[in-house]
């Protein structure tokens, strides 16, 4: 099992005392039951993490992870007419036109499936080894928390926050 996989199912060993992280970011959320929010977050991540070998094809993902969190994702948007590709450096400057206000409005909401697999893709077509990795997780008197191991701040940190709020947290808050 690989460090990362076994960090989502149970938290850090003493094998992470030996390379710890460089920066680690807590993201703490409210929910009724905060326990259950990161039991489904780990169940998420836990199918997600275990495919890292042979990354599946996105017809697949439904198949694979909880049908509850592939149902509070956003619709799949259609593919561009006549096979014509993304056009990158036109979305790109489209969303450096926004303001804050409005790049803020984009990161609410569900995310498509797609959308939040590809910053768990090790492969070419996603963020291959660029990404931000469970830690640890608990509870407190304030709701729940999450960590996850970072290069620093800040971080892309939206794919987190989908799979929280998917899992059923609000309110949710970073910091170190």
């Amino acid at each position: 099992m690989t460090g990362e996989l076994r960090r989502v199912r149970s938290g850090p060993g003493a094998e992470d005392d030996e390379d710890p992280p460089p920066f680690l970011v807590r993201l703490q959320f409210t929910a009724e039951d905060p326990a259950q929010v990161i039991d489904n977050a780990r169940a998420v991540l836990t199918c997600v993490v275990s495919q890292a070998g042979d990354w599946p094809t996105d017809e697949l993902w439904p198949q694979l992870l909880p049908s509850w969190f592939s149902q509070r994702c956003a619709p799949e948007t259609p593919e561009p007419e006549h096979g014509e590709p993304f056009d990158v450096e036109a979305w790109l400057r489209q969303w450096r036109a926004m303001t804050p206000e409005e790049r803020a409005a984009v990161d609410q909401g569900p995310w498509t499936l797609s959308g939040w697999l590809y910053y768990f893709d090790p492969t070419e077509e996603g963020m291959e080894d660029d990404r931000s990795w469970w830690w640890h997780a608990g509870t407190d008197e304030s709701g729940g928390w999450v960590q996850v191991a970072t290069t620093g701040w800040p971080f892309g940190s939206g794919s987190l926050s989908w799979l929280i709020e998917a899992s059923g947290g609000a309110d949710l808050v970073y910091g170190p």
